[in-house]
């Protein structure tokens, strides 16, 4: 797993107009933060997971959405162990 294929799962949630546009906002800047290459990756990976597990407690947010953040957030989790 790299940075250009969680920037396809972000870009995947970010193009679903099912999801509401703060969650969409904030999914922009989880994909910033994973792009900001002034920043170490672990300190990128952990922004990024902070501000999904942010968004994964949405109330308004699809039950699918919430389960696409997750195997993202999993996914990071298992990069930033390499």
């Amino acid at each position: 797993m790299d940075v250009s294929e969680i920037n396809k799962l972000l870009d995947e949630i970010n193009d679903d107009r099912t999801v509401p546009r703060n969650v969409r906002n904030m999914i922009t800047d989880a994909k910033n933060h994973m792009n900001n290459e002034k920043e170490d990756m672990p300190v990128r990976i952990n922004a990024v997971i902070s501000i999904l597990d942010e968004v994964s407690n949405d109330p308004n947010i699809p039950t699918y959405t919430r389960t696409q953040i997750w195997n993202i957030v999993s996914l990071l989790e298992l990069m930033s162990k390499k």
